[in-house]
């Protein structure tokens, strides 16, 4: 089972990537060259991750990690930081940082990079029916919320990297403290965290070279504004509104 589904997340991000290469515009000018060893960092924690699934070590480690939380702990922090590296896009142009996109180009990044993360992160959710921690439901791996954080974060710091490292990583931070809080509130294991984070890498750097639509115009004289909200209840995701001038 483990080989399986380990099998399945590497073909999605050898798939993925090499449909980035060949798929390029000719118009776009891309600064970055898209390398295997850009995928490393995600293959590494998609595969401890698996390795982890349904061992003894990861229920041992989720002991462990209540028992430093407490048992009792919960805070609704995770629903919102996960979006934190969002916020970052946005206002790092106001901070004194030059990204890489416009306002249009940066939301179609987002919006693009969480629609291909939430697809194959619900996909494997509903394909692998691990448990859940706190036996809620059988939708723990892998982590969504996890996923999200560390898919925009990834964007935050493709965006930025050459105006400033700092800021362009400070997403990271972000996207772990989701990741810790996921487990700390019981709702996830090591395992499903981990995943996570290096799917959410993977869409995130494939999606910020891909740079999909970069050569997309409207016209000398149009004006695009765009809006992008956290959706938070039963179903938390995001959501986007376009509007042309």
């Amino acid at each position: 089972m483990k080989t399986k589904l380990f099998t399945l997340l590497f073909s999605l991000i050898v798939f993925l990537g090499n449909a980035q290469s060949n798929d390029s515009i000719p118009t776009t000018k891309n600064l970055d060259k898209l390398s295997y060893k850009n995928f490393i960092a995600p293959a590494l924690l998609v595969t401890t991750g698996v390795s982890l699934l349904n061992t003894r070590l990861n229920t041992d480690l989720q002991t462990k990690e209540r028992n430093f939380f407490g048992n009792n702990f919960h805070t609704s922090a995770d629903n919102y930081i996960q979006f934190a590296p969002v916020a970052q896009i946005y206002l790092g142009k106001y901070l004194g940082f030059t990204p890489k996109n416009n306002f249009l180009h940066q939301t179609i990044n987002i919006v693009v990079a969480n629609a291909i993360m939430g697809t194959a992160v619900f996909t494997l959710k509903y394909a692998v029916g691990e448990e859940r921690p706190d036996h809620s439901d059988n939708f723990s791996f892998p982590s969504g919320h996890t996923a999200t954080a560390f898919t925009n974060a990834a964007l935050l710091f493709y965006e930025f990297k050459d105006s400033n490292l700092w800021y362009a990583s400070s997403g990271f931070l972000f996207a772990t403290a989701t990741g810790a809080l996921r487990i700390a509130n019981n709702k996830h294991y090591t395992s499903d965290v981990l995943a996570g984070a290096g799917i959410g890498m993977a869409t995130g750097i494939i999606v910020s070279y891909w740079n999909p639509f970069k050569s997309m115009t409207f016209g000398k004289n149009k004006k695009t504004s765009a809006f992008i909200y956290p959706q938070i209840g039963n179903q938390i995701g995001m959501g986007a509104i376009v509007r042309l001038n």
